[in-house]
């Protein structure tokens, strides 16, 4: 097997494992978004979650497709590529039963403020972007990295800002709910 057959496999065992990865987090996301749903969690922004689905499933289609026998593969590239799995487990481990692919609220729940939340706001975004052009990069696939790299930051743009609005009106609900109640009653 010569190197470059070795590159070809080891790039396909990458994206294997990537493509592998991201329908295990699918399922586990989508068992959480049950429980959270029943435990009264409240689903915001949902028109634009098939757009990231598709994102997703075209970046890794166009890099399979575009992998081709005389691949050079950057070594230093998938060692951060492994980092950033590393990261994305200690996102999903800090959130436990409320991480999700999906933006849900949940009245009365607080904000997670520990793992890697206590040093960034959108840790698990910042992963995202950094995978979708490492990846490729590390392939040497530079147009399939800025053109995902931009897409992706157009749609991770607009989730935040929805995601924010859902913040900032769950706050603004439950600060006038403490206030009710906190007023005496006049009876």
């Amino acid at each position: 097997m010569g190197d470059l057959t070795g590159n070809l496999l080891l790039a396909y065992a990458l994206l294997a494992y990537t493509a592998c990865g991201r329908l295990v987090e699918l399922a586990y996301a989508r068992r959480n978004t049950r429980r959270l749903r029943a435990a009264g969690a409240l689903e915001v922004g949902a028109g634009h979650y098939p757009l990231f689905v598709l994102l997703h499933g075209a970046w890794l289609a166009s890099l399979a497709l575009s992998v081709g026998p005389d691949v050079r593969i950057e070594p230093w590239l998938v060692a951060l590529f492994a980092l950033l799995q590393l990261a994305r487990l200690w996102i999903i481990r800090t959130l436990g039963r409320f991480w999700t692919t999906r933006i849900m609220t949940v009245p009365g729940a607080p904000l997670v403020r520990s793992g890697p939340y206590r040093f960034l706001r959108h840790p698990n975004y910042l992963v995202v972007v950094a995978e979708i052009a490492v990846l490729p990069l590390a392939f040497g696939l530079i147009a399939q990295a800025l053109i995902f790299s931009a897409l992706n930051g157009l749609l991770i743009a607009y989730r935040i800002r929805v995601e924010a609005a859902a913040l900032a009106s769950r706050q603004a609900i439950e600060k006038g709910t403490r206030t009710c109640a906190a007023q005496p009653s006049r009876s």
